[in-house]
């Protein structure tokens, strides 16, 4: 997995890339209590905001990783935001986007890079 300075992780499975929020980020923000996704067929850039999540503390965007289109989004989040909360690295996992650039993940943290930066 690879992690970004925002919070996310990405995870190769085949040719696309799965997006969620790190457990990190679930635990700032709170109960998470609504999920707004992208449609998919979606072409976004790197830095698009492609997700917002509602939580008791705040409203939070989160922002398209890489280039790609938006392929397929996790409908259980719709019924039940708090897998964000439960299960950020499994059943909260946001959307998969079949990236242009498989070689543009390779900017991003590995675990370790990623626990020293919110240590």
């Amino acid at each position: 997995m690879k992690y970004t300075q925002e919070h996310e992780w990405l995870r190769v499975e085949g040719d696309l890339v799965v997006v969620g929020i790190t457990a990190y980020a679930a635990e700032q923000l709170g109960d998470v209590v609504f999920v707004e996704l992208p449609e998919i067929e979606t072409q976004v850039a790197q830095g698009d905001e492609v997700v917002v999540i509602e939580s008791v503390k705040a409203a939070s965007d989160i922002l398209a990783p890489v280039e790609g289109e938006i392929v397929e989004v996790n409908a259980k989040l719709s019924d039940t935001p708090g897998l964000v909360n439960e299960d950020p690295l499994g059943d909260g996992w946001m959307f998969k986007m079949k990236v242009d650039d498989l070689a543009a993940l390779d900017e991003f943290m590995d675990e370790d890079e990623y626990n020293d930066m919110i240590a």
